[in-house]
Parts: structure tokens; sequence; C-alpha cells
């Protein structure tokens, strides 16, 4: 497979960084204290498993379990398999079990160089890394990497910027209609210390911007409320939202 993103200084002094996770869920209402990490169990196929997202494929997603023996051979053995597979692919779900081998063989190994090692042939720990922080990512964004929405490709790149800059940067893929190229720089730009909104508003991405569509009767009285408070539309449906979340 040949990698698309540079190496960055950072993917050099975290080798034995394996990844965590607890029994929470990102989902739901909660506001401004939401993981921008994965907060599932690692493996588990809490996204692929959903018939929601991947329909009749949900049946047959693979878990991996890190503190099983064989179930970490077998994520071995689907990351070597995975690596030679990954070119053109456009099967979402397919990248997301291949993420999820890697990060349950890193845990189940504890390193990413015991990981490249027990994966075999071409497998390198650059590529697993990459991949492991797929798998990384919080729910809310690998279900649109599930759905299509957001090229695993892209999700790569997301995956190596951290923080609430990883929502702002997987939302400009959907919203924005970045490229893969335009995700990888400013990823590369907000690792070097870019706001992440400078580096999206030069790609003419507005963040908060959204287009929506309400029933006839609330878009009536979102018009007519901003109307008599002399207020932007914008700023009634932020004020509601900020109510929303608070519950």
């Amino acid at each position: 497979m040949t990698e698309d993103d540079p190496v960055s200084d950072a993917d050099h002094v975290d080798d034995e960084r394996v990844a965590s996770s607890d029994h929470r869920s990102d989902g739901g209402r909660r506001r401004g204290s939401f993981a921008a990490d994965r907060v599932e169990p690692v493996g588990e196929p809490v996204v692929r498993a959903d018939p929601a997202v991947t329909g009749e494929r949900a049946r047959e997603a693979v878990g991996f379990d890190p503190d099983d023996p064989e179930s970490v051979a077998r994520a071995a053995e689907t990351v070597r398999a995975f690596s030679e597979n990954t070119v053109g692919s456009e099967d979402n779900v397919y990248m997301l079990r291949g993420a999820a081998a890697c990060a349950a063989l890193v845990r189940g190994v504890g390193s990413y160089k015991e990981a490249a090692e027990r994966a075999g042939g071409d497998v390198s720990v650059s590529f697993i890394r990459k991949w492991a922080r797929v798998h990384d990512l919080p729910q809310a964004v690998r279900r649109h990497v599930a759905r299509g929405r957001i090229a695993p490709t892209a999700a790569k790149h997301i995956a190596r910027v951290s923080g609430p800059d990883r929502f702002d940067l997987a939302w400009a893929v959907l919203d924005g209609d970045l490229t893969v190229r335009e995700v990888r720089r400013v990823a590369s730009e907000v690792n070097d210390g870019r706001p992440v909104a400078e580096a999206l508003a030069e790609r003419d991405v507005t963040l908060g911007r959204l287009d929506l569509s309400l029933s006839h009767h609330q878009y009536r009285e979102l018009r007519r409320r901003a109307s008599v408070e002399n207020r932007p539309p914008g700023d009634v449906v932020d004020e509601a939202l900020d109510a929303y979340f608070e519950d």
C-alpha cells in the first residue's frame, strides 16, 4: 500500500502508546464534555454492528478482543490481509474493520512495533498507527465514515489532529466538500499550530455555517421571532440549541 500522508515528528515519539478506552458512549446530547477520542472498548464493532448505519451487513460485524489471545491472532491476520488490500477500496465498512483490527492488535501486544511484527508481511508501524488512530476517532465521526460521507483516507488525516479540532475538520468535510488532499493539508497546518478555523477559511469553509431544512411551521416561527426580536435567525437557532444541549 502507498502511504499518502507525510509522517510527522509526532509519529515517531509515541510508538509505545497504546489506545485506551472505557465503557461509556460518546452519543447523546452532552454539551462541552464530549470526548474527541473513542470511548467504547477497543475492537468492539459499535458502529459496524449498527443496522441503522450498515444495514444487513451489521450481522457480519466482527469484533476483536485485545485481552483474548485467539482474538488477537485473528486481528493480526486481519491486519495483514487489510494491508494487502486497501488501495482503491471503496468499502468503508471493511476499512473500519481493518482499523479495528489494527487498534486491537496494538492493545493486545503492547506496542506498534510488536503489532507490525505479529502481522508480518510488509505491514509497517506507520500503517498500523494510522489506521489504529482512525479506530480511535469518536463515534460521531466514525458513523459518517461507515455511511460513506467521510472517506477512510480522509479519516486518517482527521485522526492526526486532536481535541475539538477533530470534529471541526470532520464537519468541514461534510459541509465544505473538502478533498482528501485538502484535509491532509489542513491537518498538517493545524498540527503546526495554525487555528483550524483559519486554515479552513483559506479554503472557503466557514465553521458554523450549515444548510438545514425545517418544517414549514418551524421556519415560519423562526423568521417571525427573529424579526420581532431584531436578531438574525442564526442567533435564535443558536440560543435554542444552547438550551437543548444543556438538557
